[in-house]
């Protein structure tokens, strides 16, 4: 399937627009904001919200969840890449793929876990549609990782937990990052862990704001 190049609100220039916002919102790597000037956003959203693709805010995508703002993504990918490039990389959240495409050039191999199948379905579309071949979507419950494919270079999570299990850590390399929203509501913090060799790092970051994880699968 060919890939749209996208005219007037979702073309190269707007999201040239969308990188020089980010710049200016603190994000600094220069690999992550390449690959959000690359990655066309506007092909994970329904053709009415298409024109909006390149604004800093979360949007719906259906069954009661939302594709993260730019600026959400961005940052998070920016915290654990940290300038390395990364093997393996487990997100949690998948929803409609976006962010998994972000990542999936800053990795080897990205696991995607999303409980939702409708939307799990609808993300390997899209990340069809722009050629991406090294992220794996699953259908799965995420609250506690994916043990199966650890070790992990990073982990992250795109929905918010009261608090991060103690096993996902444990499911990273030594020297690999989990990033997270933590908390309840409004009451939310970005949260990053850190493996050392001597045990886990923990850093709360900004306030930032996700939907709930949920446990299950539908």
């Amino acid at each position: 399937m060919s890939v749209t190049p996208g005219i007037g609100m979702t073309s190269q220039r707007t999201r040239a627009r969308m990188v020089e916002r980010l710049r200016e919102q603190g994000i600094k790597d220069p690999a992550v904001l390449a690959v959000m000037g690359s990655i066309q956003r506007h092909v994970f959203l329904e053709e009415a919200l298409q024109s909006r693709a390149y604004e800093d805010t979360p949007l719906p995508i259906g069954h009661g969840q939302t594709i993260s703002s730019p600026l959400t993504v961005a940052r998070s990918c920016e915290l654990v890449y940290h300038g390395e490039p990364l093997e393996r990389v487990l997100e949690i959240g998948g929803g409609c793929g976006y962010q998994a495409a972000v990542l999936s050039r800053l990795a080897k191999q990205v696991i995607s876990l999303e409980r939702i199948a409708k939307l799990v379905r609808q993300a390997r579309l899209n990340l069809q549609q722009l050629r991406v071949t090294n992220v794996m979507m699953k259908v799965a419950d995420g609250s506690h990782g994916y043990d199966k494919g650890a070790p992990y270079d990073a982990i992250v999570v795109a929905a918010a937990m009261p608090e991060i299990p103690r096993d996902l850590p444990r499911q990273l390399k030594t020297g690999g990052r989990l990033v997270a929203p933590v908390g309840n509501g409004s009451e939310q913090r970005l949260v990053m862990i850190e493996a050392t060799a001597d045990g886990f790092r923990e850093q709360t970051m900004e306030a930032v704001k996700f939907v709930p994880l949920l446990s299950g699968v539908s």
